[in-house]
Formats: C-alpha cells, sequence, structure tokens
C-alpha cells in the first residue's frame, strides 16, 4: 500500500482536538478521515507527529496514511482539500514516502507558537487566535525566566497530570520571545522547539511567564518551580486558543522539492 505524508494546516477552535474522539465530538483527525474515505471507500487511519489540543492550532501538523492506490500527490492534496471544505482543515502539502516513514516516531524536532495580545479593547479579527491579556508584560524579565528552562531538565512541574509519557525528562532547545505591535496594544510571540513536548508543556511555561512578565513572579521563582519537580508548583496554564503546531522536522523533509 503506497504511503502518503500530509502537511496539514488547522484552526482549532471547531474541534475537540487532532485525536478522533468517541461520541460523535468533531476532530481533525475525524475530518480528514473522513474526507479520504470519499476518495476512497473504507475506513482510514491517519498517524499525526503530535496530537493538539481542543482549540489548538496547526500551520503544519504532518499525518501519514496508506492509500490502496497510488495517487498523485498535488492531485490528492486538492481532492481532499474539496472534500474537507468547509471545514476550517487544510492540506497545504502531500507527497509519497518510503513505508517506513512515520509522521511520529521519525520525527526529530517539534515547534510551537504561543501568541499573547495585551490591550484593553477586545480581539476581533484574531479572536480565537490569540490569549488576550489586558496589561503589557515585561519581556526582558520573561526571557529572564525563561533562560532557567533550557537545556535537559525534569519538567514534571510543567506537565499535565494526564500526561501519558513515559518520562518527564526533556530537552527544551529554543525558547524565544519578541514582542511587536498589534492595534491599539502589542503582541507577544513565545517561540519553543524540542524534539518532543510533554502533554501541556507549552501552555503551562507561557501561563507561568506570563506571571512574571505581569510582575506577579520573580524569574528566579521559574527555576524554583522548575526544581519543586511538582504540579502545583507551576504558574497558571496558558488557554489554548493562542497555540499553534508551527513545524515538524525530519531527517529529510518529506515535503521538499
Amino acid at each position: 500500500m503506497p504511503r502518503y505524508a500530509l502537511q496539514i494546516e488547522y484552526h482549532g477552535g471547531p474541534f475537540a482536538g487532532w485525536q478522533r474522539q468517541a461520541g460523535g465530538l468533531v476532530s481533525v483527525q475525524g475530518a480528514v478521515e473522513a474526507a479520504l474515505a470519499k476518495l476512497e471507500p473504507g475506513e482510514h487511519s491517519l498517524t499525526a507527529a503530535g496530537r493538539t489540543d481542543a482549540g489548538v492550532h496547526a500551520t503544519a501538523q504532518v499525518a501519514h496514511v496508506d492509500l490502496a492506490r497510488e495517487w498523485d500527490p498535488f492531485r490528492l492534496s486538492a481532492a481532499l482539500n474539496a472534500h474537507l471544505r468547509p471545514d476550517p482543515v487544510a492540506i497545504i502539502a502531500c507527497a509519497a514516502v518510503a513505508d517506513d516513514f512515520h509522521a511520529r516516531f521519525s520525527a526529530t524536532g517539534r515547534r510551537y507558537l504561543f501568541r499573547v495580545v495585551a490591550r484593553r479593547a477586545p480581539v476581533t479579527h484574531d479572536r480565537g487566535l490569540v490569549w488576550q491579556v489586558s496589561r503589557p508584560l515585561d519581556v526582558a524579565a520573561m526571557q529572564a525566566g525563561a533562560a532557567h528552562l533550557l537545556g535537559h531538565h525534569d519538567f514534571t512541574t510543567f506537565r499535565s497530570t494526564f500526561c501519558q509519557s513515559k518520562s518527564p525528562v526533556k530537552t527544551l532547545d529554543r525558547i524565544e520571545i519578541s514582542d511587536r505591535p498589534y492595534p491599539g496594544g502589542v503582541e507577544y510571540r513565545f517561540d519553543l522547539a524540542a524534539r518532543s513536548f510533554l502533554h501541556n508543556q507549552v501552555r503551562s511555561i507561557v501561563g507561568t511567564l506570563d506571571r512574571v512578565g505581569a510582575g506577579a513572579w520573580s524569574p528566579d521563582d521559574v527555576r524554583a518551580a522548575l526544581l519543586a519537580r511538582d504540579r502545583a508548583a507551576c504558574g497558571p496554564v496558558a488557554p489554548p486558543q493562542g497555540l499553534y503546531l508551527v513545524g515538524v522536522s525530519y531527517p529529510v523533509d518529506p515535503f521538499a522539492g
């Protein structure tokens, strides 16, 4: 059976997350699998690089699927997009890949973006796409706090109690924080990269750094929370709507060329 890699963009607002859900809940995986069934009748099973939670978005999720017949990748993506309408899901790239390509286990890195907007007036065009806060944040203080999280650590404090990972130890390769003008306010962007992440790790980190940026925590409090290895030591968990999966890396880019 030929295998195809799909690069998928979606707005997470209408979905109960990436993963197929019981009880009739709508998922991104379910939407794409339903579109596949219109091309090749029967059941299909997509495997993704990562399972995003309800309300979380993606600009570059990667998944693979095995199909019964060979497809031209361009025609496959176009046909899937036709059947996905009007769901806010799009196949932005498609490639035939080797049988041993695995969207999750072949991945060597993942990158997430979290967007925070500080302004008094409600956001309109970015509603459901950012976390809005009412007061400006101190970028330098957040950068100082984030520096304690770089590298190889036990991230027990920053993972969900429902996390299924066998180990809380991860290596955070990058966490960059920047600000930019936003109409009536300012936007803060958190760019994080690692080989893999724990469940709720990014949202827990951003929520904690928000406390630092607001002046409620010092940068050294982030280090203390990390060393506590205790979920109760974490700051508030940021809401899902500001989070985007923006990149998955592989030893060889399946979509190159």
